[in-house]
């Protein structure tokens, strides 16, 4: 069976939901409303306030009506793994929510992360025996090559060093360019179009102008690797499942592959050497003694869950959650920083502890839609670390605490930059 834009939901399903999100589209949104920010608004690495208070009181918060629905905050972990793995009640179907172009017919998302079964299904069996442990595992060499040639591009740069700009991008940018066979040299403008694609500051006006650029860029790489297929998954999935798949679907879903796969990465590797850097005894004994690693990497997914929110779900009926009435149409979404920091999990969820037991989080999200490359990642972050720590055990920040900007208002929380003094004996500040 061919897989093409218009095939991807129940036609049913979309009927109902069309006639509940009719009333706006999210592309033309400028602005976030008050009462919908402040899941995506954090005090350095950590979530305001004001998102523990809302769970504290109610897993389930009603934020407000926009567009004519309700919006639902799932915060609560239980509450959250209830939604992210129900099949039944709820959409993934972004497009009612999106305009229209000018023939009438819904602009195309693409990727998984929009789809629902049983298409989503069929998309995510094209990628996931790339996404096992054991065909990864080919890829280890690769990752640790990439990983020390960032370490050499930092230590001829250095002594002062932008950490984001020579290692926590380029590692996983390089990474998934030679998963799916692209040339990483054409696609330097990634970078950017990532970055507004998770930002919502400017409501959906960037965001969805961002997805856009992006889907075509990977749409035309389809395009030419049909005619010539290479040797990375984009080649694979068309010498395997060519007649299955278009090339505006196969886009869209190297499109989420790739955009997923450097963008969270570089975040977690940026975040995670700052939060390091403020516990100088764990990064030494990092450097000294690899088998730290992997707690340590799973405690940073889920303290950091740089994902801060899930694809929203919307209502397929009107339903229950947790004692709330939730009407057709409705949006719900998962605060995936939320649930990870709930007390539920243990205490102390609100601090970093990497010599914890790990815990089971949801920072790569949960069910039928949990991150594909949940692994890959894992693999990267391990590497990255162990050898940072291992080459720079005297890393310091090169600027004060208080000068570092975060995003606002990003899907994905991140900073564009990490001045960092790779010596400690050239230092003349204040450490982290």
């Amino acid at each position: 069976m061919l897989l093409t834009p218009s095939g991807m939901t129940s036609r049913l399903g979309r009927r109902l939901l069309e006639r509940a999100m009719s009333r706006g589209s999210l592309a033309k949104v400028t602005m976030v409303p008050g009462a919908l920010r402040y899941p995506l608004q954090r005090h350095g690495l950590d979530p305001v306030p004001q998102l523990a208070a809302a769970r504290e009181a109610d897993p389930v918060t009603r934020l407000g009506r926009y567009f004519g629905r309700s919006i639902w905050l799932v915060s609560g972990h239980e509450e959250s793994l209830r939604v992210l793995a129900d099949k039944t009640n709820y959409s993934n179907d972004v497009r009612p929510l999106v305009a229209r172009d000018q023939a009438g017919e819904d602009q195309y998302i693409g990727g998984l992360g929009f789809t629902d079964p049983p298409d989503h299904t069929r998309l995510r069996r094209l990628l996931t025996p790339e996404f096992t442990m054991h065909r990864l595992q080919r890829l280890r060499p690769r990752i640790n090559e990439i990983v020390e040639h960032r370490l050499d591009a930092l230590e001829q740069a250095g002594p002062v060093v932008d950490l984001v700009d020579l290692f926590a991008f380029p590692i996983p940018f390089l990474v998934i360019c030679d998963l799916l066979g692209l040339p990483a040299e054409e696609l330097g403008g990634f970078q950017e179009l990532g970055r507004g694609r998770f930002d919502v500051s400017r409501g959906g006006v960037g965001a969805f102008g961002a997805v856009s650029d992006s889907r075509e860029i990977l749409i035309e790489a389809a395009r030419r690797q049909r005619a010539q297929p290479g040797d990375g998954l984009i080649g694979q999935i068309i010498a395997e499942h060519g007649d299955e798949i278009d090339d505006l679907a196969l886009g869209g879903l190297a499109d989420g592959v790739f955009t997923g796969g450097y963008e969270t990465t570089a975040s977690m590797l940026s975040l995670g050497t700052l939060l390091l850097l403020q516990d100088r005894e764990h990064f030494a004994r990092l450097g000294e003694d690899p088998a730290l690693v992997d707690r340590t990497v799973e405690e940073m997914l889920r303290y950091l869950t740089v994902v801060q929110i899930a694809f929203p779900r919307f209502a397929r009926h009107d339903m229950e959650l947790s004692g709330h009435r939730i009407k057709t149409g409705d949006v719900v979404v998962c605060s995936l920083s939320g649930a990870n920091r709930d007390r539920a999990l243990g205490p102390g969820m609100e601090q970093f502890d990497p010599t914890r037991a790990p815990t089971p989080h949801v920072a790569f999200g949960y069910g039928f839609h949990r991150c594909v490359g949940a692994e890959l990642a894992r693999l990267e972050l391990r590497a990255a670390f162990a050898a940072l720590a291992r080459r720079f055990p005297d890393l310091t920040l090169a600027c004060d605490p208080a000068d570092l900007a975060f995003r606002d208002l990003s899907i994905v929380y991140a900073m564009d930059s990490l001045p960092v003094r790779l010596r400690r004996h050239a230092f003349s500040g204040n450490p982290v």
